[in-house]
């Protein structure tokens, strides 16, 4: 009897694997036959899929953004709700982070693969900051990239250095929940007309 393959579910194996892998070791430090071993597919075919390592890694941090994208869309006139679900999702998936963390390490301040894409998804989120700061909903104090960042920072901090949020403000549930609070306070502050 001939094994029927699907290449689909191949792929999502190999993208599971490789999400896991690289938010563990980074790209210098991740390896493919561990990836291969965990999907249970062959390592040449990962090299066939994906190309090498650092496309796998960029492909992988794609889809995770993208996904990021897809279940928290920007709200730019209720920063409180945005950034609980920012950080509901982060709290979810620690991977996108410490996946953004080694990419910062292995590039650092140079250009980064698929960057014109992602410089897009950057842009229609300030693009909705700056809607939000024509009608007035939103602080036009500070610039719309700006307020972007900070929020996606205060939002994602905490669950990308969990030892620093332990140390500072402690590990329970209710020192989590007096945290995220905190970072809803700041939000607002920062986005609020006349705050």
């Amino acid at each position: 009897m001939a094994v029927v393959r699907d290449p689909e579910a191949t792929k999502a194996r190999i993208f599971a694997a490789a999400t896991a892998e690289f938010a563990a070791h980074g790209i210098a430090g991740a390896r493919i036959d561990r990836i291969a071993r965990e999907a249970k597919a062959n390592k040449q075919l990962i090299y066939a899929y994906f190309g090498d390592k650092a496309e796998l890694f960029s492909q992988v941090l794609q889809r995770a953004l993208l996904e990021l994208a897809s279940a928290v869309p920007v709200d730019a006139d209720d920063p409180d709700c945005y950034v609980d679900r920012l950080m509901e999702y982060h709290k979810a998936h620690p991977e996108l982070l410490r996946l953004l963390l080694w990419e910062g390490l292995e590039y650092g301040e140079g250009e980064i693969p698929h960057e014109a894409e992602r410089r897009a998804r950057y842009d229609s989120k300030a693009a909705a900051f700056a809607v939000a700061q024509e009608e007035g909903t939103v602080d036009a104090g500070l610039p719309p990239r700006h307020l972007v960042f900070l929020i996606s920072a205060l939002a994602g901090w905490g669950t990308a250095v969990p030892q620093f949020r332990r140390l500072l403000v402690g590990g329970e549930d209710g020192d989590l929940a007096a945290l995220r609070e905190s970072v809803r306070t700041a939000a607002r502050r920062i986005t609020q007309p006349g705050a």
